[in-house]
């Protein structure tokens, strides 16, 4: 079985040449190096690798110089910023470039709450011409998104994190599936797709985390398996788990078949993304 995370992040040390915008909880630095080793300690074919916005904002040069290190473990997956003039010529430049398959949104404080924003809507179907996926990080904005999917039929949108609030550091909420009805609305659209990135980190219980297999599974069967797509979100949740906690349950949980395990975890992303780990 390929096994391919949906999002992982690298970063360097802060310095001048590269300075954090804000730190992320986690190590000083984890390079592309790192993240490699990390995918090999337990046999992770591949990833896409998410520019890390927390640190970088719109900048993705670092998350660029590791592809180029490793073209054959990454796609890159970048932060757009829907208010800057010439974020379309941006969103051009990305899609001619080796290596890229999708841009990001993140649906924070800062960014248009009306779901006819121009700016938002522009950059949707810019996306959708250049056949790229639009990741949303659409905590507290669920609604919102529901309403950018019927707006952009065209556009492949995909849910970051299960759509729910995560934490950077233990313990997880004590209702961390409390938005969970407003997510499974969002399986009535064709186009939206969702990530089951970081659902680890939203157990009240030890590894192997247990509890979580109920409400993930309200999740397979609203959007069907063949949209819903398996990922880590490492190194966002260092102070949770290792990486290694973040991929094991769902290789040994009896709650998948094995062509749903296969699906989760390398199928549907290679098909949504259009994108897979080469020499694998």
């Amino acid at each position: 079985m390929l096994t391919i995370d949906a999002q992982v992040h690298a970063y360097e040390r802060d310095h001048p040449g590269r300075p954090w915008t804000a730190a992320l909880a986690g190590p000083e630095e984890v390079t592309g190096d790192d993240m490699v080793a990390a995918m090999d300690a337990v046999g992770v074919d591949g990833a896409l690798l998410v520019s890390v916005y927390t640190m970088y904002r719109f900048d993705d040069s670092y998350a660029v110089s590791v592809r180029a290190a490793h073209p054959d473990r990454f796609g890159l997956i970048k932060p757009v910023d829907t208010t800057d003039p010439g974020v379309l010529e941006t969103i051009d430049d990305w899609a001619a470039m080796d290596g890229t398959v999708a841009i990001r949104i993140m649906m924070n404080e800062e960014l248009s709450e009306d779901p006819d924003d121009p700016g938002i809507n522009s950059v949707l179907a810019a996306a959708a011409r250049h056949g790229l996926p639009v990741n949303l990080l659409a905590w507290g904005r669920l609604e919102q998104a529901a309403a950018l999917a019927a707006r952009n039929p065209d556009t492949t949108l995909v849910i970051d994190h299960l759509g729910l609030q995560q934490p950077f550091e233990p313990p997880a909420p004590p209702q961390p599936f409390a938005a969970l009805p407003r997510v499974l609305e969002l399986a009535k659209y064709k186009n939206v797709a969702i990530k089951i990135t970081g659902a680890c980190t939203l157990s009240h219980e030890p590894f192997p985390y247990n509890d979580i297999w109920d409400p993930l599974s309200r999740i397979f069967d609203a959007f069907g398996i063949e949209r819903c797509i398996w990922g880590t979100d490492w190194t966002r949740a260092v102070n949770l788990l290792t990486y290694e906690q973040g991929v094991e349950p769902f290789r040994r949980t009896d709650r998948l078949s094995d062509g749903e395990r296969a699906e989760l975890m390398g199928g549907s992303l290679r098909r949504i993304y259009d994108w897979s780990p080469t020499g694998r």
